[in-house]
């Protein structure tokens, strides 16, 4: 049998295959919690966002679940288990759009016209509708983005961006965004959004520049924020003491 080429493996997809080696090895039994986060990160030498993204692996494939104000625990084996499909990075593809769409969008504050910009607040208006009905804005997000790339007039780039915009519906990408994005992230992001509107209708390159660069890495620190599970469980146990306290006075 000839030998075959080695594909090279993404980092969160190796640090996922000795997390599953581990759980089928009975290291982390089902029931059992996963170490934080923190923990395994410094226990496996890597970053933060490739364990994140090793544990949203695991967690698509059926192998672990995230508890609210409790932590990620292991799952029992069954037929929920599914192989996930390669996928880019989601963290890495956020940093690779904030180098791009950050000189993307100083370029389009030097040649986007009236007519143009008309059409980034159209973009605009429609992620604020399609929020306000309860939909994950991502039509009116992606005809921003791609429409700042159509004013460089070059074919490549705006691949490039609508290509990069469009790993937003790979499994792991998905996930990450029903823990992380909600109604308040996206107002916060339209907001963001805005700003570089603004900057573009004044042409100033700079502004426009630090105004994308900004929201993309606002993007990406929000999906680093804490878990639900972590975020939450101080929440609980205040509402708790707030209720015992009650109870006392009473």
């Amino acid at each position: 049998m000839p030998l075959q080429p080695l594909a090279p493996q993404r980092l969160y997809r190796q640090i996922a295959d000795q997390l599953r080696s581990l759980i089928e090895r009975g290291e982390f039994p089902a029931g059992s919690r996963l170490p934080p986060e923190r923990d395994l990160a410094t226990q496996l030498g890597v970053s933060r966002p490739s364990v994140r993204e090793a544990l949203i692996a695991l967690e698509v494939e059926g192998r672990v679940e995230v508890r609210m104000g409790s932590g990620i625990y292991v799952r029992e084996p069954g037929p929920r288990a599914v192989a996930v499909p390669e996928a880019e990075s989601p963290l890495e593809t956020i940093q690779a759009r904030a180098l791009i769409e950050g000189e993307l969008a100083a370029q389009a504050a030097l040649r986007m016209k009236r007519a143009q910009v008309a059409g980034l607040r159209e973009a605009l208006t429609l992620m604020a509708q399609e929020s306000a009905a309860g939909q994950t804005p991502t039509q009116g997000d992606r005809l921003f983005h791609t429409r700042i790339a159509a004013a460089s007039e070059n074919s490549v780039l705006l691949r490039v961006v609508s290509d990069l915009f469009d790993e937003r519906h790979n499994p792991l990408f998905e996930q990450l965004g029903s823990h992380f994005e909600n109604a308040r992230s996206w107002a916060i992001a339209i907001e963001e959004h805005k700003a570089v509107v603004e900057a573009i209708a004044r042409q100033d390159a700079a502004a426009a520049r630090e105004a994308m660069v900004r929201h993309l890495a606002n993007s990406h620190e929000r999906f680093m924020a804490s878990w639900p599970a972590e975020s939450e469980a101080p929440a609980k146990a205040a509402a708790k003491a707030t209720a015992r306290k009650r109870k006392a006075a009473a």
